[in-house]
């Protein structure tokens, strides 16, 4: 509101990108989490073009939320995923459709090469933009376990190199990794916290229907959080990211028809209400605790 003096929603869209954790360029069949579809693929008609796509989308947002602008959210599979030019070809598409004030893409530490940043920094420059690294954690172990394809090490180098041309980015992390507790929850808001990211969007870890992490789930493998774990945690992240740090997203949900678990995400709104009553119970802020551990 304070940047374009109207409300500005998200449109997702699926530019029909790929990924290389899937048939790309590693024999892997993809994050232990994705579907099939891409990850956050929610509600969008993959038969129709980006413009289509947008068109659809303002009109949702438009009637639900009275936006007034929008920015175009790539976001199912991995985003820079192609060659510079063909990159240009697609984001130009989005910028081209009537109110669409802006770009957010999202992608993989590993796909962000120099000459793909440098594209990104000339959107940048001429647009608002937001690049979104998929992180989900610091720790390798998990990373492996996750089947992400890369390390710490990579999101490091793709993060700084973003930021070398002055580009926003907007980090994901999931709460509740298997094999992760609050310690090493903490451990990786320690080390965004120093970095000084412009952005963190927080994920619940939910659990759907035809994936490995589904299987697993069936299998007993594995557990999720319940509502008031997640809720702490939550409330324990934001009192340690400097207030400075812009939140785009307190917690996610997944299709209703695929979802395996937690059910209780699907409540969204009284997720988000009792992370406000969490942090007034506690009395704190985001950024209260930051820099005092």
């Amino acid at each position: 509101m304070e940047h374009f003096g109207v409300r500005v929603h998200k449109i997702s869209i699926d530019a029909g990108f790929g990924c290389p954790n899937r048939g790309g360029t590693r024999d892997l069949p993809g994050c232990l989490f994705c579907d099939p579809g891409g990850s956050g693929a929610v509600g969008i008609d993959r038969r129709l073009g980006i413009a289509a796509q947008l068109e659809q989308g303002k009109e949702v947002m438009t009637r639900k939320y009275r936006a007034g602008k929008f920015l175009a959210y790539f976001q199912p599979f991995s985003n820079t995923y192609a060659p510079p030019g063909e990159l240009r070809r697609r984001y130009d598409e989005a910028l081209a459709v009537p109110d669409v004030v802006g770009l957010a893409v999202g992608t993989r530490p590993d796909c962000v090469d120099a000459g793909v940043l440098d594209l990104l920094a000339d959107y940048h420059r001429r647009t608002y933009f937001w690049l979104e690294l998929g992180l989900q954690s610091r720790h390798d172990r998990t990373l492996a376990w996750l089947r992400r394809g890369h390390d710490y090490a990579c999101f490091q180098r793709a993060y700084a190199a973003a930021k070398q041309r002055g580009l926003r980015v907007c980090v994901h992390l999931i709460i509740g990794l298997p094999g992760e507790g609050r310690a090493e929850l903490l451990a990786t808001v320690a080390a965004l916290a120093a970095l000084g990211v412009d952005g963190v969007k927080l994920h619940l870890l939910h659990v759907l229907d035809g994936t490995p992490l589904g299987d697993l789930y069936q299998q007993g493998e594995i557990r999720v959080l319940g509502q008031e774990e997640y809720v702490g945690l939550v409330a324990d992240v934001l009192e340690r990211l400097p207030a400075a740090t812009l939140i785009h997203r307190l917690t996610g949900d997944g299709p209703r028809d695929a979802l395996l678990a937690p059910l209780w995400s699907l409540n969204k709104w009284e997720v988000l209400n009792a992370i406000d009553a969490e942090l007034a119970r506690r009395g704190s802020v985001q950024g209260c605790l930051f820099g005092q551990e």
